[in-house]
């Protein structure tokens, strides 16, 4: 008899929903647990059998899986955007348990990746100083549209700079209105600081590790964007070749196509001309999308060549942009899968 077992969990904060299943789709076991370590370790510990575990990617999901991953014999962290019987019929927390073991025991699930290899600390420190950064964005946006909503004219980042703000403020007639734009230079003011000493932290970090030293060596990818790709990435060694890190990063094309064959005097041949192209994919890591991108816009050397003669020959600079986006993504799973040194004539292969 076997004894495979298949764990959905639906985790919320207080509470998780558990659904047990076994190898024919029988459910054997349902119960409710508080969401806490003690509780979860000590019932996955009561089941016997080979166990198979999932729960969907959200805020709990990196806890969990360091938490359960030594009690288990697989463990399934899904994206909940690629499950789509979980958005079908009755919606409840002991259906979506349901649902998740059966899809487990299915094997329809889509996994996100969740590994530790040693850079956790630089992972953290990344995240803190892209969500830093963006607020810092948010807020510098926030006082340029309270300008533009008057009708005052603010290109530039002279508006920002503390010396003009008495010059800029006194622009703003209305008093409520310069009230509350002397609250978002304040925010502006306690953010900025607090962003330089993310960067220092994340620069720290980053010195310990040799990927970023590698990944350094190419044009236009500096420090700060070195030790965010090591810190978002993790390991080369995820992606199989560049076209999964394509996809990863937002770069892979998406065509709808039906029909696809047809007889010609009779023999089966393809129909390529009914393939439509959608254009980029939607589901992506945007921070890596954003990464690359301003890769893309490079100074003088061996990129900007790539890109300018790209122009030249009639292509548009939007694509030329995501051409070379795709090239310098190409290249740094190269050099960082490989641990060799840089070389320019990487940019005139067409598999860099």
């Amino acid at each position: 008899m076997s004894q495979e077992k298949y764990i959905g969990m639906d985790v919320h904060q207080a509470t998780i929903s558990v659904a047990v299943m076994d190898a024919g789709g029988k459910l054997i076991m349902e119960c409710l647990l508080e969401t806490k370590a003690a509780t979860i370790v000590e019932f996955i510990r009561g089941l016997h059998g080979t166990l198979s575990l999932t729960f969907e990617e959200g805020t709990s999901a990196a806890w969990l899986h360091d938490l359960l991953q030594p009690h288990v014999s697989r463990l399934v962290v899904c994206d909940p955007r690629k499950a789509a019987l979980l958005k079908e019929g009755n919606k409840s927390d002991r259906i979506d348990a349901r649902k998740l073991a059966e899809l487990l025991r299915t094997n329809q699930l889509k996994a996100v990746y969740h590994e530790e290899h040693g850079i956790r600390a630089l992972k953290e420190l990344g995240r803190s100083y892209l969500t830093i950064t963006k607020d810092v964005t948010r807020v510098m946006n926030r006082i340029k549209a309270l300008y533009r909503s008057w009708g005052i004219p603010c290109s530039g980042t002279r508006v920002y700079a503390p010396r003009h703000r008495a010059e800029w403020l006194a622009k703003i007639v209305e008093p409520g209105v310069r009230v509350r734009a002397e609250h978002s230079y304040q925010q502006l003011d306690s953010l900025q600081p607090l962003r330089l000493q993310a960067r220092r932290e994340l620069l720290r970090e980053s010195s310990q590790h040799p990927a970023v030293k590698l990944l350094r060596q190419i044009p236009s990818i500096g420090p700060i964007r070195a030790a965010l790709l090591v810190a978002l990435l993790q390991t080369p060694h995820r992606f199989r070749t560049k076209r999964q890190l394509w996809a990863y990063s937002g770069f892979a094309v998406e065509t709808h196509d039906s029909g696809e064959y047809r007889y010609v005097r009779g023999k089966l041949q393809r129909n390529r001309e009914r393939i439509t192209v959608r254009g980029l994919n939607h589901n992506h890591n945007k921070d890596v999308k954003n990464l690359f991108k301003s890769a893309a816009i490079t100074r003088p050397g061996p990129l900007y060549d790539c890109y300018v003669a790209r122009v030249e020959k009639g292509m548009r600079p939007t694509m030329a942009r995501l051409t070379l986006a795709r090239k310098i993504a190409a290249i740094t799973l190269t050099i960082w899968k490989k641990g060799v040194s840089f070389d320019p004539k990487h940019l005139h292969r067409q598999a860099a």
